[in-house]
């Protein structure tokens, strides 16, 4: 059972590493969108807080933490190993792994696809987008007033999981909904979009 764990522990830190290997490469290319401080401003991850322009500086104190936590783990996992006893800790400490993904305040795109948080997502992943708007009876209402009857949840189907973001003014919106058409229809004929 000790070996399945810790197995399992192996894959998933591989895993999200990798993940994070890849947002970090694709950072490093051409932003798509956003380019200018306006276009900053009308993206958001969650309703309080526009999204970081996608650089290693303005991401620092993520990525600080994050790898803070990743060498915490990983120091816990060969412990673990060359001891010989099972200890169970670090799978304790798993959740607060995952939950570092949500330290990037990212959402660009660049040219082969979508990077939202830690997350890249290339077109050909991508099956439906969606636009809700941020009406009385949508969960982020009520949380800014930018957000309020303005605003628009953008929500990417990716198989079995989704990625969104909070759009903030009607020119971002055209600007996403035209780049997502462009994108979408160059590299899928089976996306669809939807405006519910």
């Amino acid at each position: 059972m000790e070996i399945l764990l810790s197995l399992v522990f192996l894959f998933l830190i591989s895993y999200y590493n990798y993940k994070l290997i890849q947002v970090l490469r694709k950072m490093k290319k051409q932003i798509i969108l956003p380019t200018t401080s306006e276009e900053l401003i009308s993206l958001r991850r969650h309703p309080q807080q526009t999204v970081d322009f996608p650089s290693y500086s303005t991401q620092k104190t993520a990525l600080f933490m994050y790898a803070f936590i990743l060498l915490l783990l990983s120091i816990i996992f060969i412990y673990d190993l060359l001891s010989n006893e099972f200890q169970s800790v670090y799978l304790v400490l798993i959740p607060a792994y995952i939950y570092s993904q949500q330290l990037f305040n990212l959402f660009a795109v660049v040219d082969d696809g979508i990077i939202s948080g830690s997350r890249f997502i290339p077109w050909d992943k991508m099956k439906s987008f969606q636009l809700i708007p941020i009406d009385i009876n949508h969960k982020y209402y009520g949380f800014e007033k930018e957000v309020n009857h303005n605003g628009f949840e953008l929500k990417i189907k990716t198989g079995i999981s989704s990625i969104s973001c909070i759009i903030t003014s009607k020119e971002m919106k055209t600007k996403l909904v035209q780049i997502l058409n462009k994108k979408i229809h160059n590299e899928s004929s089976s996306l669809k979009w939807s405006n519910e």
